[in-house]
């Protein structure tokens, strides 16, 4: 289905429920007309344009990096080392093809947290997939790899999240850290499972083997390591990891440029064009899919659901504190800033160290914003025919939510 397909039948579904709410009465059910303002419209098509603003200047440093990089051999270079993975869990990607490193260092980035760095590489890596693909607006299967990938959003230390319990005074902020660690990696694996059997790549193969052994021992190793440090420790070993790796980056960029004799300042130049270009480009794909978000989160959509669903678990007397934790997840495929607003709400609510704030917290650590992503990354390289990447990406976002749940109950009781 096109993705323009997808919008209108998204906003069209937004726009009728924010006209008709259901609003239950002691034992009457009713429809109730509400007039939505205006004016939110407005203010949030004009809070895409700000986003949109606010990253030329990043995308503009990053890609004028990224052209230092390409020119100097360290992108292909990348590729080399990790082409073995890639070429089998992207078979349709060349040997030695700029994508793979773009794409490494976009997973790289998440990895570490790094979102401001994330988001030029992940876009430069579409640009390189864009031009192996035959049909413009058709999404490629690498295109849906990676994306899918991507917006499982694996993050080694959840730092915001930590920073944001520690602020409403949590008595362990980083308890949260395992099972958050846990959540994003099922949740990436269950998004590499969904596309393959999809792709039909054999996921048995040794050499992916090996690689997902290894990355599991080594995220386990940094879970022990860092579950020993303290509070104080976690974020400071955090800061620095995140810091360091940026300026490590940015230096041996520019050694290599200078190594290889490229004009650095030239190459830089010309890959901040680039940047610009992109974040002007992505603007009516942003404002559009978040109109329709600013529609349904106004419109009280989300309160029907949660009572709705506390409401149906209670009948079969399950316990429905986690329903109470759900708001997160529902709102984080659509809107970042909107589910980190409501993890903070609840634990506002809730208090940081019950049973919902805790869970809101795992949540909003188990997954990207998908129709973020999708509007951003898709519209950045003109793709229209999304295929079956929203509905994998979803299905990856579900496991993810049962995942948080579980782990929830079997930390925190």
């Amino acid at each position: 289905m096109a993705l323009s397909r997808i919008w209108s039948a998204f906003i069209l579904v937004a726009v009728t429920v924010a006209g008709w709410k259901l609003i239950v009465l002691g034992d009457h059910t009713i429809f109730n007309r509400m007039v939505t303002d205006p004016n939110g419209m407005i203010d949030t098509g004009t809070t895409a344009v700000n986003i949109s603003i606010k990253l030329i200047g990043i995308m503009a440093l990053f890609m004028g990096l990224m052209s230092i990089a390409e020119k100097a051999g360290g992108v292909r270079l990348l590729s080399r080392w990790i082409g073995p993975f890639f070429s089998r869990l992207f078979p349709d990607i060349p040997k030695g093809h700029p994508a793979t490193g773009h794409m490494m260092m976009n997973f790289s980035a998440n990895l570490l947290g790094l979102d401001n760095a994330a988001t030029p590489f992940g876009i430069k890596a579409m640009e390189s997939l864009q031009e192996l693909n035959a049909d413009k607006e058709r999404a490629s299967n690498a295109q849906i790899m990676f994306l899918c990938l991507h917006a499982s959003g694996l993050t080694l230390i959840p730092v915001s999240i930590i920073a944001a319990r520690a602020a409403l005074k949590s008595s362990s902020p980083t308890d949260i850290f395992v099972p958050c660690m846990i959540a994003t990696f099922v949740a990436t694996m269950a998004a590499m499972i969904i596309v393959s059997l999809k792709q039909k790549i054999n996921l048995l193969q040794p050499v992916i083997l090996a690689w997902i052994l290894s990355l599991s021992a080594l995220i386990g190793l940094l879970v022990w390591f860092l579950t020993g440090l303290s509070s104080e420790g976690l974020s400071s070993f955090s800061g620095v990891l995140s810091n360091g790796l940026i300026l490590f980056i940015f230096f041996i960029i520019i050694a290599g440029g200078l190594y290889k004799k490229v004009s650095v300042f030239d190459a830089f130049v010309d890959g901040a064009k680039g940047g610009f270009d992109t974040a002007v480009r992505i603007i009516p794909y942003l404002v559009g899919i978040l109109v329709a978000i600013s529609l349904l989160r106004t419109s009280g959509t989300f309160e029907v659901i949660i009572d709705g669903m506390k409401q149906f678990f209670a009948f079969f007397g399950a316990d429905t504190r986690f329903v109470d934790g759900l708001p997160t997840a529902l709102i984080k495929p659509m809107s970042g800033s909107g589910a980190r607003g409501m993890m903070i709400d609840t634990m506002t609510q809730f208090g940081p160290d019950s049973f919902p704030g805790r869970l809101s917290c795992i949540l909003q650590g188990s997954s990207d914003t998908t129709f973020y992503v999708i509007a951003v990354y898709f519209g950045a390289v003109g793709v229209k025919n999304t295929r079956y990447t929203i509905g994998a990406m979803l299905l990856a976002d579900l496991v993810g939510i049962i995942t948080s749940i579980a782990l929830a109950y079997l930390f925190f009781g």
